[in-house]
């Protein structure tokens, strides 16, 4: 069969809407939003961690090498005599996490092999992948969406669910001048298009645009009211120290929503930011709202232990935690297991800690192979428990291109673990220049402080950290403690 024929390109499209054979990355076997009969299903025996740390290892060369060789694309030829038609637009990417994610893959993927011509349910699956990519931390599905996201356009160029979904791409792989031109080329299609509007706001913020964030969260939440903006809004207020205004919105948000979805994405966010207040009974009794709605809901799952962690409760944290990543090994979850280990402070511990710390970098080469921007995250993780001179090319990499609270942070602490406190010091000021509250931001700019011989200044931030949340880190938070007794003690 000659390359190019439409035989071959209707062969290649299968690729994407056909689901693998059993035992083959399955959406339902690794979708948390897939419950169906869990609890009859045999119980799996649990996977070492450095078993895990090898198997992401070998999926990351596995991934890059199929990737180099352009393995499965999309043909370019449609099917002939087939009728285009369109489909609603799919909801918004926050609430196709929960749900039936696999399902609705599923069903889709069925659906475009009678109908190879519907662009809009091209667009919704790309879309799902996306979200998939997301929950389960897999980023081999980006390069899916990516392509099915282009079939739609093909299909019928310029149309806004595609271009919508082509920002929600670029965010989720950190390539935020990206997301903000396609969100505003979606927009340009249609001025109403939730996704663009919400996809807009991330990208401003993760830009350190924060004025003009403030200005697009007005502006969706004037044109399309709901839970996708409302959260957006309220973090956005959040970002410039509006605690209050914060939880007002996302209370109206929650009292309003009515699906399992949105209790589960409206409770998390309020369990986290009550958690970063330092409410760790109000953190836990959302997150439990949330995980009534929705039982494996990862970010609920994941605040969930890292409350219980800072409530004194460490055992439950430990399980909860090892629990998350043995689902999803992602960078966050794994430092925190890690430290939780360090923290009990057994022999073994130790080296499960070295275990967690290692299998960020071999997620780190997953993600960057499937075209993720993963600096922040090596950054962070490195600077800690890993390269310390990697950690400093990562933040640096990550502020040249863009200059957000977070990176701020990142870079100051990557800059202090190098020994060079004169150079951090200023970006340890603007990380908290903008009001947002954050103890491990606020537990850096003390360190560095206390390094520079600021030491007024740095039993203030110290003392601030330790007030505001006491539980930030396993590991961190015993070392703002001590470091803040060095110094004389709280204010």
């Amino acid at each position: 069969m000659a390359p190019g024929t439409n035989e071959d390109a209707q062969e290649k499209d299968r690729a994407d809407v056909t689901p693998p054979p059993e035992g083959e990355d399955r959406p339902d076997r690794t979708d948390r939003s897939d419950r169906s009969d869990r609890s009859d299903r045999p119980k799996e025996s649990p996977e070492s961690p450095r078993a895990r740390m090898l198997r992401l290892g070998a999926c990351a060369v596995a991934i890059a090498v199929a990737m180099t060789a352009g393995a499965v694309v999309l043909g370019n030829k449609d099917d002939d005599g087939v009728r285009t038609v369109a489909s609603a637009p799919g909801v918004a990417p926050e609430l196709l996490a929960t749900g039936s994610l696999a399902s609705s893959i599923s069903a889709l993927q069925t659906h475009l092999k009678a109908q190879p011509k519907d662009y809009g349910g091209w667009s919704t699956l790309g879309v799902a992948y996306i979200e998939q990519a997301r929950t389960n931390g897999d980023p081999s599905r980006y390069p899916q969406a990516e392509r099915a996201l282009a079939r739609s356009l093909k299909l019928q160029p310029d149309n806004d669910p595609a271009l919508a979904g082509r920002s929600a791409l670029a965010a989720a792989r950190h390539d935020f001048p990206a997301a903000l031109r396609y969100a505003d080329k979606a927009l340009d299609e249609n001025a109403y298009n939730e996704r663009a509007l919400s996809t807009r706001i991330d990208a401003l913020v993760e830009l350190g645009r924060y004025k003009e964030a403030a200005k697009a969260a007005d502006q969706a939440d004037e044109r399309r009211p709901g839970i996708p903006v409302f959260t957006r809004y309220a973090y956005v207020r959040e970002l410039r120290g509006d605690v209050t205004t914060t939880r007002r919105v996302l209370k109206q948000a929650l009292a309003g929503a009515s699906t399992p979805g949105d209790i589960a994405y409206v409770a998390t966010a309020l369990g986290q930011l009550s958690w970063r207040e330092g409410e760790y009974k109000t953190a836990l009794t959302y997150y439990e709202q949330a995980l009534r709605a929705d039982k494996v809901y990862l970010p609920a799952l994941e605040g969930r232990a890292r409350a219980q962690a800072a409530n004194g409760d460490r055992k439950a944290a430990i399980a909860g935690m090892e629990d998350v990543v043995a689902r999803f090994p992602l960078p966050g979850p794994l430092v925190v297991l890690g430290e939780l280990y360090e923290a009990r402070g057994g022999e073994e511990d130790k080296a499960k800690a070295r275990a967690q710390y290692a299998l960020v970098n071999a997620w780190t080469a997953l993600a960057r192979a499937n075209g993720v921007n993963a600096d922040l995250d090596t950054a962070l993780a490195a600077a800690d428990h890993g390269d310390r001179k990697a950690a400093l090319r990562a933040a640096r990499a990550e502020w040249d291109r863009r200059e957000t609270v977070h990176t701020a942070d990142a870079l100051a602490w990557a800059l202090h673990v190098n020994g060079r406190d004169d150079e951090a010091l200023p970006y340890a000021r603007r990380a908290t220049a903008t009001g947002y509250r954050d103890a491990t931001f606020l537990y850096h700019r003390g360190v560095i402080e206390q390094a520079t011989g600021n030491k007024k200044a740095a039993r203030g931030s110290l003392s601030a950290a330790l007030k505001l949340n006491p539980g930030f880190s396993p590991v961190g938070a015993k070392l703002a403690e001590k470091t803040l007794k060095a110094l004389g003690g709280a204010e």
